[in-house]
């Protein structure tokens, strides 16, 4: 596997770079916490998913759960990919290629599930007139540049990581995730790295930007509480006896 650590990338980064992969990040970064307080504050009726399953619910069955199941798979795999630098899992015992064979094949199934729940969810509202009559100008935006962002990122270890001789983002592009947190930007680690991973890069900077003024918001209102909350006893309610009617008196 070709690995590009960030010292043998260029030093300085020309103007295009410091606009892409300083400027944009930055910008999608402030709209993403600025829009969420806004929608709070203006739009906390419509903090939700916004369900459509009394509409149709037998493609929602099959597409909401491999979906969902699929994108907490990959979110959890970015997080360790992005945030966590490669000398820490090293120092819990899991080199370079164990962590590429997990990264690939763990990777390879949250993205086939999750592009087969987003194909299901999508077909749904394209092919249901009354779903589609529902979808709002947010979905047209959302669900287009979703599909982009995921069918960018296998695109990408499909290429270099299944089919290609594989590359370790983790020497390029984290190595520019985590110095934007640090406000210590890298713009020039990741503008050597390949176009697929420039691209879905972008695609989820633009998606993060979007976030607070779609359906998404709802990922904030998850009913964790549930998980700790007291059980509910339920009992039978006894039959109530018949109350005995009074005898009426016969006249003679």
């Amino acid at each position: 596997m070709s690995t590009t650590s960030p010292s043998l990338v260029a030093a300085s980064a020309n103007g295009a770079d410091l606009v892409l992969w300083v400027a944009v990040p930055y910008i999608c970064l402030a709209v993403f916490v600025t829009g969420h307080v806004w929608r709070y504050r203006q739009d906390q009726f419509g903090w939700t998913s916004r369900t459509s399953q009394l509409l149709e619910h037998r493609w929602l069955r099959w597409g909401s759960p491999l979906f969902h199941l699929g994108a907490f798979m990959v979110i959890a795999g970015h997080v360790v990919g992005l945030a966590v630098p490669a000398s820490w899992t090293e120092a819990v015992g899991v080199d370079e290629h164990l962590y590429h064979a997990g990264a690939v094949w763990a990777g390879s199934v949250a993205g086939v599930a999750m592009v087969a729940g987003l194909g299901m969810l999508c077909a749904r509202r394209l092919l249901s007139r009354r779903i589609r009559l529902g979808t709002d100008r947010s979905d047209k935006v959302l669900f287009p540049l979703l599909a982009l962002t995921v069918l960018l990122g296998i695109s990408a270890t499909a290429a270099h990581n299944v089919l290609g001789a594989g590359y370790d983002y983790r020497g390029t592009v984290s190595v520019w995730f985590r110095g934007l947190f640090v406000l210590g930007p890298r713009p020039e680690a990741i503008a050597g790295a390949p176009l697929l991973f420039r691209l879905h890069a972008l695609s989820a900077c633009l998606l993060f930007a979007a976030w607070p003024f779609t359906r998404l918001v709802h990922v904030w209102s998850a009913p964790v509480g549930y998980l700790v909350r007291p059980y509910l006893v339920y009992r039978r309610r006894g039959t109530p006896e018949p109350v005995p009617r009074a005898r009426s008196k016969s006249r003679l």
